[in-house]
């Protein structure tokens, strides 16, 4: 039997001889286990109990897995146009999210791509050609230390360097950055960090700068590393002093990650481009979206030709991730508790576990909860703590990805109090047996 015709007889939890796995270190990593159903916040494996997705699968399923109205609305919608090249034509679907973007976020234009690095991709091209059309030949721009963006080569550049682009440094154009004061509960000394931080800002702001880039209120994949919106109201007050745009990288923030539909709106900011995804679509369909504000778009509005941005994506406002994102939209809009009470849940299971030896500097960020786990390791992504608690908490039927040492919390907004107590107590006894 040729090997393409043999998927059942390959066991679950061994490896796939034809698939390369994200983010996976394949010599010293176990085999994944076989997903063929999923539904709300479980995640149900081939022979074994389910487990309780705690990361919402890589912070993208935002209302929980099969999602009835999400499912019926692409479903109506591949019955009636799946696909058709936005170069040319328009849709329905695409005007409705537009419309209902812009008016949310308060920027009239919308670029669609195709995920998170596409769309901040677009934000950085569309930032520089700005300048361009202007006739400014500025070239600086500035990001954060910790910041990831994702993994395309823009996306990169304007990320920390550290392990995951080391390769790729001699081809990354050069970028500025200032401190990140991240906080946690009982911080002391944040304030001063923070106008370090803004001092560094307002010196780098000095060169004529195209943009600066951030992640609102919570950097992700850099460590769930959280500021406090008033940091970031300063720093985007400083942005606007300088003359420069301000890029929001909202991929894993946005649609009430934070608290606020945008943690853009939580911190009362108001950012020149935005860059959407993950949770754009309630996780069900790739999508990138990023949004411009009108005095940019106008800047592209010449006759000439090397004004124009020549950029675009095969599945462009692709109709079934659009009608995706207007269902998803419609389920945030219905139920708006969902998200901005969902800090509340958390706090209660946190203060709790803050009692234990070996968790520190907590913080809670909207449905967002991190914690760092005291280690003798030096910290980082390469830290064995979490990997091990991962591994504890998969036999006790959670599933949790700690980024290190930092353990996190970002569950889908169906999760029951039952299962998310669940999680919170796995993480205890994970400790205790472990550490």
């Amino acid at each position: 039997m040729n090997s393409f015709n043999s998927l059942e007889a390959l066991p679950s939890g061994e490896w796939n001889s034809n698939i390369w796995p994200p983010f996976t270190q394949v010599p010293l990593s176990e085999p994944p286990e076989r997903i063929s159903k999923a539904s709300g916040a479980l995640l149900f494996r081939d022979n074994k109990p389910p487990l309780i997705d705690a990361i919402s699968s890589w912070w993208v399923t935002l209302h929980g897995h099969a999602n009835p109205d999400i499912a019926s609305a692409i479903s109506s919608q591949a019955n009636q146009l799946e696909q058709i090249i936005f170069a040319d034509f328009i849709h329905p679907p695409a005007e409705e999210l537009a419309k209902r973007l812009s008016h949310a976020t308060r920027l009239q234009r919308l670029f669609f791509s195709d995920n998170g690095s596409t769309a901040v991709e677009v934000a950085i091209k569309i930032a520089c050609q700005y300048w361009y059309n202007k006739g400014d030949s500025r070239s600086q721009i500035i990001g954060f230390e910790g910041a990831y963006h994702g993994d395309t080569f823009g996306a990169m550049a304007v990320g920390e360097r550290n392990l995951f682009n080391q390769p790729f440094e001699k081809m990354l154009f050069p970028v500025k950055r200032a401190p990140w004061p991240a906080t946690w509960w009982d911080d002391e000394s944040v304030e001063q960090r923070e106008e370090e931080a803004l001092l560094t800002l307002e010196k780098l702001l000095k060169t004529p700068t195209l943009a600066v880039i951030l992640e609102p209120l919570v950097q992700g994949a850099g460590g769930m590393r959280m500021v406090r919106p008033d940091f970031l109201k300063k720093a985007a007050e400083l942005v606007k002093q300088g003359n420069s745009l301000l890029i929001a990288d909202e991929v894993m923030t946005g649609f009430g990650r934070c608290g606020d539909l945008f943690a853009s709106q939580r911190a009362d900011i108001a950012p020149d481009l935005m860059a959407l995804s993950k949770g754009l679509t309630g996780g069900c369909l790739p999508m990138g979206i990023t949004m411009a504000s009108e005095s940019i778009f106008q800047t592209f509005m010449d006759k000439k030709p090397e004004a124009t941005f020549w950029h675009g994506h095969s599945f462009t406002a692709n109709p079934l991730g659009c009608a995706a994102a207007n269902a998803s939209l419609n389920l945030l809009e219905n139920n708006p508790k969902n998200y901005k009470e969902f800090e509340a849940r958390h706090i209660k299971h946190l203060k709790e576990l803050t009692k234990h030896s070996r968790v520190e500097k907590p913080r809670v960020m909207g449905t967002i909860a991190a914690f760092d786990i005291k280690t003798n390791e030096s910290k980082g992504y390469l830290n064995h703590a979490g990997k091990q608690l991962k591994q504890y908490a998969v036999q006790k039927g959670v599933f949790i990805r700690p980024l290190g040492n930092v353990v996190y919390l970002l569950p889908p907004l169906c999760i029951t109090n039952e299962q998310l107590e669940k999680c919170y107590k796995t993480i205890e006894n994970g400790l205790n047996d472990l550490f």
